[in-house]
C-alpha cells in the first residue's frame, strides 16, 4: 500500500487550518506550518473573534442604556476594561486551544515557524524555537492571509497613537476623542466598539458613502444610528496630513471641494484596507505567479501555475472574507485529491457588517442589478411590520430581495437591522439554491421571529404580504 500524499499547509488561518483538518480527513499526511501556538490566524487572534466579542459588549451598552424606555432602570453602566481585556482574551484562548486539540486528534503535523520556499517540493522553515528545518512535500496550500494597510505619512514618533486594527483590539486604553480613517467594515465596527466605551468617535471617509458594495438604502438605516453615537461622520473627505502634537495627533481634514479644517485626538485608527501576506515566502523559488497588487493567480480549483502548489484566502484575491477562505479550503483539497468537480464557483458569498444594526447582504445588489440593467423587481419589508422587532424594541430595520422577474427567481437579499448577520444564510442559501420567490413565501417561519420578514418580503413580492399592505394596480 502507497504511502498517503504529503500536503504542507502555510499558514493557520480560517483557510488554512480548514485545509490542514480536511485534508488529514481524507487520508492526507498533512504538516501544517504557522508561528502560533495553535491554529487560528488573524481571525481567531486578532479580528473577527475579538471584535465581535467586543461588539457584543458594545451592543449590550447600549441596551443597558435604553432600558429606561421600556420601564428598566438600570444606571449608567460601568466598564472594568482590564476584565473586558481579559474576557475577550479567554474567548480567543478557548477558541484556539480547541482548534489546538483538533489538529491533534486528526494526526496534523504543527511546525511553529515561518516557512520560504526554496523549490516547488520544498520549503525552509525557521522555526520559533530556534534553527531551521527541511520539509519536503507533494503539494503545498498558500494560506498566509492579508495585513492591514498603513497610510503612508505617519508622524515620527507617533506610532503609540497611530493605531492597525490589531493595536485597535488590544484595548489598552479608551482614548477620550478617536479618528476613524476608513468607513468601510473594520472602521465601523471598532468605531462602534470604542463609541460604546465612551471615545468620542470620528469617521472620514473619500467615497461619497460608507461600507463601498452595500446598497445604500440599506447603509442608510446603519447611518442614521451612527450619527447619533458618533461625533461626525464626514464622507467625500481625507486626511491630507498628520502631525503629533503635545497629546495626541493634528489632523488636517480636506473635504472633496479642497476645503481644509485641523482636529486634535487622542487616537488615530486607520482601516483603509488590507494587502496580502506573499512577500518573503519564496514563490520565485516556484513556478506560481503573483500580480502586481501582491495576489498569487490560481484557477477555479485554486491551483496556481505551479502543479505542486495551491493557494487560497485573502491571498488570491476579493473578497477578504474567513467563509471564503474556508470553501476555498475544501476545493483546494479536493482538487490535490484529483476529484473531478472540485471548483469554487458559488453563486454568492454573504457579506456583513457586524454593527448595531448588523447590515449583510448576498447575490446580486440592487445597485449592482442597476448597472446591470436586469430585469428585476426589489422588495422590501419593513421591521417596523415585524412583532418579534417590535417586541424587541429594534423596528430599524428591512428586509429586501432581488427577485428576476421573469422566472422569479430569487437573484439577492440585503438585511440591516439586529441579527441581520444570521438572517443572511436563509438568502444565500436561496440564491444558491436557484430558490423562487414562491419557495420563500411558501415556506413556513416561525412566529413570532425576525426570519418572518424574508418570507414576508417575497410575499410582497406577488402583493399579499399579510403586515404590508400593496396596493393592487388597476388593469
Amino acid at each position: 500500500m502507497s504511502e498517503p500524499k504529503h500536503v504542507v499547509v502555510i499558514g493557520a488561518g480560517p483557510g488554512g487550518y480548514p485545509a490542514a483538518f480536511y485534508a488529514a480527513d481524507l487520508g492526507l499526511r498533512v504538516t501544517l506550518i504557522d508561528p502560533e501556538e495553535n491554529p487560528g490566524g488573524t481571525c481567531l487572534f486578532r479580528g473577527c473573534i475579538p471584535s465581535k466579542a467586543l461588539l457584543h459588549v458594545s451592543s449590550l451598552l447600549h441596551e443597558a442604556r435604553e432600558a429606561q424606555h421600556w420601564g428598566v432602570k438600570l444606571g449608567e453602566p460601568q466598564v472594568d476594561l482590564d476584565r473586558l481585556r481579559e474576557w475577550k482574551d479567554e474567548v480567543v484562548e478557548n477558541l484556539t486551544a480547541g482548534t489546538g486539540g483538533l489538529g491533534k486528534k486528526r494526526g496534523v503535523t504543527h511546525l511553529r515557524g515561518m516557512a520560504q520556499f526554496t523549490s516547488s517540493n520544498s520549503v525552509d522553515v525557521d522555526l520559533v524555537e530556534g534553527g531551521k528545518e527541511r520539509v519536503d512535500f507533494d503539494y503545498a496550500i498558500l494560506a498566509t492571509g492579508s495585513r492591514s494597510v498603513m497610510i503612508p505619512g505617519v508622524p515620527e514618533g507617533a506610532e503609540d497613537r497611530i493605531w492597525d486594527s490589531t493595536k485597535a483590539l488590544e484595548l489598552e486604553r479608551v482614548p477620550r476623542s478617536l479618528l476613524v480613517i476608513g468607513g468601510g467594515v473594520i472602521g465601523l465596527e471598532l468605531g462602534s466598539v470604542y463609541s460604546a466605551l465612551g471615545s468620542q468617535v470620528s469617521v472620514v471617509e473619500m467615497l461619497p458613502g460608507l461600507i463601498p458594495g452595500a446598497d445604500r438604502d440599506l447603509v442608510r438605516v446603519l447611518e442614521g444610528t451612527l450619527k447619533d453615537r458618533f461625533k461626525e461622520i464626514l464622507v467625500k473627505t481625507k486626511v491630507a496630513g498628520m502631525r503629533k502634537v503635545r497629546g495626541g495627533i493634528e489632523a488636517t481634514l480636506q473635504a472633496e471641494d479642497g476645503s481644509e479644517r485641523v482636529e486634535r485626538y487622542d487616537r488615530v485608527l486607520v482601516s483603509v484596507g488590507r494587502r496580502p501576506n506573499s512577500e518573503n515566502l519564496g514563490i520565485e523559488n516556484t513556478h506560481a505567479q503573483v500580480d502586481a497588487r501582491g495576489f498569487v493567480r490560481v484557477n477555479q480549483r485554486m491551483a496556481t501555475s505551479d502543479p505542486t502548489l495551491y493557494a487560497i484566502g485573502d491571498l488570491v484575491g476579493q473578497p477578504m472574507l474567513a467563509h471564503k477562505a474556508t470553501a476555498e479550503a475544501k476545493v483546494a483539497v479536493e482538487a490535490i485529491l484529483g476529484q473531478k468537480g472540485a471548483a469554487f464557483d458559488p453563486a454568492c458569498i454573504p457579506a456583513v457588517v457586524y454593527t448595531d444594526p448588523e447590515v449583510a447582504w448576498c447575490g446580486l445588489t440592487e445597485t449592482e442589478a442597476k448597472e446591470q440593467q436586469r430585469n428585476v423587481k426589489v422588495v422590501r419589508f419593513p421591521w417596523q411590520a415585524s412583532g418579534r422587532a417590535l417586541a424587541m424594541a429594534r423596528p430599524d430595520g428591512m428586509t429586501k430581495l432581488i427577485i428576476d422577474i421573469e422566472t422569479e427567481r430569487v437573484l439577492g437579499m440585503g438585511v440591516v437591522g439586529k441579527g441581520a448577520g444570521e438572517l443572511i444564510a436563509e438568502g444565500a442559501l436561496a440564491v444558491e439554491m436557484a430558490a423562487l420567490a414562491s419557495d420563500l413565501a411558501r415556506t413556513i417561519h416561525p412566529h413570532p421571529t425576525v426570519s418572518e420578514t424574508v418570507m414576508e418580503a417575497a410575499e410582497v413580492f406577488y402583493g399579499h404580504a399579510t403586515h404590508f399592505f400593496t396596493p393592487r394596480k388597476r388593469k
